[in-house]
């Protein structure tokens, strides 16, 4: 490609590199010079033109942009129409989005002038959201490189959305003596819009005393009714594999796979299984609409995807999720000490 400033009158075909207006036409950036274009950028005294020139073995940015992205759409993810060079692929459906950063990274080496952004890894997406996109950086990208990168693309699918399924949810609410109504109304209403956008159903939750052998029983009940994964809201938090919730999981028949998770917030989780159902105690602040720990296991289940031990271990990168006011801090006068 050739770029720099050349002679209106021989810059038909060349790609207009700055917006320029006149008085009847605007020639946006990225503008193919017609012979139109250029009759009207003289008849106003624009003599020069600051543009780029394809030459043998350039592919123009919108067709570059369009075949790599073809060669990255997978099941479920589509490509949009390009447009400056851009093309954006997005969701299908619902679902739980995997990307592999070493092929992203394997494809942004190709050439500089090859752009590969994606949300990321294990993002759970709803359909018609943005998942990637590909830029032309500019104008256009040499026909070999172009090549490797759909080669190597094709060769090793970096982006993948497993749909999630609409799995029925039972939600047993625990409560004490003083624990306020709206507590337990907000819990429901936050636990509603996630199952929901997870593409699931709430069976009516179901409350119960803040102890072992009652919430054993709400669990059996709620198994009865198909409920396919169990989510239990104890009145306080859970701070041992003996707490009343995790033994109430081991009392219905089930066992306790892990405790804990390096995702904060959301640290006080406690994953379970009843038979092939998991069942989850979720730490105290599931309570609240905001991404936190349970998010992360809760998306991975719907999809169909292992959540196990060693999947919530693996949860530290990323795992800091916002500063808020009931996060620890050294206390006034300390020095920071690592704990």
């Amino acid at each position: 490609m050739i770029f720099g400033k050349l002679p209106t009158s021989s810059a038909v075909g060349a790609v207009l590199a700055h917006t320029t207006r006149l008085k009847k036409l605007v020639l946006p950036k990225g503008t193919v010079l017609l012979p139109a274009h250029v009759d009207a950028l003289l008849d106003e005294g624009h003599f020069y033109v600051v543009a780029a020139q394809l030459e043998p073995g350039d592919v123009p940015e919108d067709e570059a942009a369009q075949a790599l992205g073809s060669a990255l759409a997978a099941p479920g993810l589509s490509l949009r129409l390009p447009g400056t060079g851009r093309a954006n692929i997005v969701a299908e459906h619902a679902g739980f989005f995997q990307v592999s950063a070493a092929q992203v990274d394997a494809i942004n080496m190709v050439h500089d002038s090859l752009t590969l952004g994606t949300l990321p890894d294990a993002a759970a997406v709803a359909r018609g959201e943005m998942v990637a996109t590909i830029k032309i950086i500019p104008f256009s990208a040499p026909a070999d490189a172009l090549q490797a990168a759909i080669t190597h693309a094709r060769a090793n699918p970096p982006l993948r959305l497993a749909p999630f399924r609409p799995l029925v949810a039972g939600l047993v609410l625990s409560a004490l003596p003083g624990l306020k109504p709206s507590v337990l109304e907000g819990t429901v209403e936050a636990t509603q819009a996630r199952i929901a956008r997870l593409t699931g159903r709430l069976l009516p939750p179901i409350t119960c005393n803040h102890a072992q052998e009652a919430i054993a029983e709400a669990l059996r009940g709620l198994l009865a009714q198909g409920a396919d994964i169990l989510l239990v809201a104890g009145a306080s938090a859970v701070v041992d594999r003996e707490d009343e919730a995790p033994s109430a999981i081991v009392a219905a028949g089930g066992r306790i796979l892990h405790f804990g998770m390096p995702v904060d917030p959301g640290n006080l989780l406690c994953l379970g299984a009843i038979g092939g159902v998991p069942a989850i105690v979720l730490p105290g602040c599931a309570r609240s609409p905001k991404l936190n720990g349970i998010d992360f296991i809760l998306a991975r289940i719907f999809a169909g995807e292992p959540a196990g031990a060693d999947e919530i271990r693996r949860m530290g990168t990323g795992g800091l999720l916002k500063e808020f006011a009931a996060r620890p801090s050294p206390r006034k006068g300390r020095k920071n000490v690592l704990f």
